[in-house]
This record gives C-alpha cells, structure tokens and sequence, in this order.
C-alpha cells in the first residue's frame, strides 16, 4: 500500500481510503467491522465518514448510525492511534440536521460534539465541509448550475466564519486538520487565501467526485491542486458501482445501490451507457476486473492523495483494495484516453 501526504500536514493516509456511506443500511454493524478489520490487514489507514451517513438511502432514523459503528470498532479493537479519521460537517438542506441551517460556526461545533460521541474518540483527523452553503455544481447540478445568484459579500463572510470556527477546534485538540468537499475551484482558493490573511488552518484536501465517466478535476482543480498543494480525495471513483459493469443492460442487482437509489443520484441514465461498456470490455482485452481498473486509473492521476472506496460485500472490498497493486500499462491509458475523447461528460 503507497501512503502520500495529506496536503501541507505531516498525515500519511493511504492511497485507498475506506469509505463508509452504506453502513447502517445496506451493512450493519458486524458487517462494517470486517470491512475495518480486512482493510486495516491490507494497509488501509484512512476511514471517511460524515454526519450524514448513511446515504443508501438518506433517512433522520439511520443519520449518525455510520459514526457510530465506527465508534464501537475503534472501542472494541483499540486502534484509534492507527487510523487518520475523517467526518464531514453537513451543509445547507437537511431539516433534521440542526434545522438544516448548514455550515456556520455554531453548527460546526454542535456538529463536532455529535460527531466525536458517535465516533467514541476526542479528535478527528480531517474535519471535511460537506458541501457549501452557497451552492455548487456537483451532485449532478453542472447543466444548471448558476453562480451569478450568489451573495458575494455573504459568501466571503460565511467562509471566514467556518475557518474561525474550525481554527478554534484545531487549537483545542478537537481536529487535526481540515478539509473541503464538492467545491469549486473559487471556493478553494479563496479558503487558502483568507486562511493565509487572518492566520488560520490551511485547507489540506478536497473531496470531489472523480471517476472515468465524470473527469472535472483534471482542468483548473488540477492547476490549483499543483500549485497548493490540495490533494483530491476522490468519491464515487467507480461512478457509484457504474463502472463495475454490473447495470449493464438496465440490470438492478438486488441490494445494489442502482436498486435502492435508482439513477445513483443522476449517474445512472441512458449517456453513460456506451462509455461504460467500452471501459469494461477494455479491462477485459487487458485481463483486469473493471472496477479494479477504474480504481487503479484513478490512483495514476497526479493529484490524487486517495480514492475512497466503498463496498456492500467482503468480495467487493478485496477487489477494491487490490487495485492499489494494479498497474495499468501505458498503451491501455492511451486507449482510456481514446473512449474520453468520444465521451468527455456522459454523466
């Protein structure tokens, strides 16, 4: 397993990432335990969860359930001092998370301390914004997507806010260090930029969709993950099991996600189709399991400090984390290259 830094920080987290958003329902807790304890066994020292989860589906009965089951693993094995820990600070829209209100320095603390309980620990590692009050293109929001509606001056204020707020966690020991997730290139820039004016923590990732069917990142994200140093923490790099091949042909697997959230939050529709197949028949020409191909391309992009994997069953889980031992020729990335070029943004 490759470890790379988190940011500017001294974190090591491991280049697959052990994500979480299915226990509390498609998994339960002895079931999220084994996936802790195999992927601990193969490496793995990065978990990431939230607030929110779990998401398959979204529910206020099951929110906080994922924490928890973390919370009773650590407690139970003893290894807290052994994994980089992440959880998200939801943002605007959920009622039955504080109101709904989304990320503001009283939230984020009433967040924190609900968090650290679940989690049954006093700090977290990274401590991740969900998603920005302000709004975002992400989510399958890009075909409508319109900043000219945002508040500028509320918008600068509300970031200094949650800096001011997270900077007084990492003073009390409460997060180590601090990240983002579905933001722009804007957003990110300007944390740095009011991070670096009023003293406060410098942001040290990002987490954004990456995956062969949704490549946003390799443009200006890319450019500002060069130059300061904001490694992506890249979710649904299998374009939430798309990629896997498993709903070929309008297949539902019972259980899968495509069952239980049908079009996989807009990704599962007609224009993914072709490029789908062509990506599985091209792991195929090349001998590899799909999904382990479309992990291990992600693992070959420069900016990419983790790819956070997500699993329902152990079978799964061992195909996602082999991918880091998955080197991928260059003449089959020439061809990856090929499909891009026919299909630039099918999702």
């Amino acid at each position: 397993m490759k470890y790379n830094k988190l940011g500017r920080t001294d974190i090591s987290v491991s280049e697959i990432c052990l994500g979480t958003m299915t226990w509390g329902s498609q998994n339960d807790e002895a079931e999220a335990h084994a996936q802790m304890d195999y992927a601990v066994e193969k490496g793995v020292n990065f978990f990431d969860t939230a607030e929110l989860y779990p998401t398959t589906p979204v529910s206020a009965e099951t929110q906080g359930r994922t924490e928890d089951y973390i919370g009773s693993w650590l407690t139970k094995t003893g290894k807290r001092k052994d994994i980089v820990l992440a959880t998200k600070v939801a943002g605007q829209g959920r009622d039955y998370l504080r109101g709904g209100e989304g990320a503001d320095a009283r939230n984020i603390r009433l967040a924190i301390e609900g968090s650290l309980r679940r989690l049954k620990t006093d700090y977290v590692d990274l401590y991740q914004i969900h998603w920005p009050n302000r709004g975002h293109f992400h989510f399958r929001q890009s075909w409508s997507y319109n900043p000219f509606k945002q508040d500028r001056e509320k918008a600068a204020a509300n970031i200094l806010d949650i800096l001011e707020a997270l900077g007084a966690l990492v003073r009390e020991g409460k997060v180590r260090a601090i990240g983002l997730s579905n933001e722009t290139t804007w957003g990110i820039q300007k944390y740095l930029t009011l991070a670096e004016q009023n003293g406060l923590p410098r942001i040290a990732s990002v987490q954004n969709e990456y995956n062969l069917l949704y490549r946003h990142f390799d443009l200006d994200l890319a450019e500002l993950s060069h130059y300061e140093d904001v490694g992506l923490l890249a979710y649904s790099p299998l374009a939430g099991g798309i990629l896997s091949g498993k709903y070929a042909g309008g297949a539902r697997p019972e259980g899968s996600r495509g069952a239980i959230n049908r079009d996989i939050g807009g990704r599962l529709q007609p224009l993914q189709e072709a490029p789908t197949k062509a990506y599985v028949e091209l792991a195929g020409e090349y001998g590899l399991d799909p999904a382990a191909m479309a992990l291990a391309f992600c693992l070959t992009r420069p900016f990419m400090t983790a790819a956070i994997i997500g699993a329902t069953s152990m079978e799964q889980l061992e195909v996602n984390i082999g991918a880091a031992d998955v080197t991928l020729p260059e003449a089959l990335l020439e061809e990856i290259g090929k499909v891009r070029r026919y299909y630039p943004a099918p999702i």
